[in-house]
């Protein structure tokens, strides 16, 4: 199965998901979505999510100097961005669930 095209439709949900657990900054988040077992999600992919997701009003943004090279620009999560986020996960539950229900339903042609 091309998992690249399940995760194009659930990418908002997944980058909302990993800053609502902690704020951070574009690379950040596609490492924390890689180690989650994400390993496809392309860096391109994840920035525009987060820019039309801020864009969207859904996150907040701050900079934050760095020692290291530029200046990094954290996102976070907004109430706005989190009712989208419950809204998301129930339904994606319900999807979930009725998918594995036609996937291990015995007999299914």
């Amino acid at each position: 199965m091309d998992t690249t095209q399940l995760l194009k439709g659930v990418l908002d949900a997944a980058v909302l998901a990993v800053v609502a657990d902690e704020d951070g900054y574009g690379y950040d988040v596609v490492r924390r979505l890689r180690a989650a077992g994400l390993v496809e999600v392309g860096d391109a992919s994840v920035y525009g999510t987060l820019r039309r997701l801020y864009s969207g009003g859904m996150l907040t943004s701050y900079v934050v100097p760095s020692d290291e090279g530029p200046h990094r620009k954290y996102y976070g999560i907004n109430a706005q961005g989190r009712a989208m986020l419950d809204t998301q996960r129930k339904e994606w539950q319900e999807f979930s669930g009725t998918l594995t229900g036609l996937l291990t339903t015995e007999g299914a042609a």
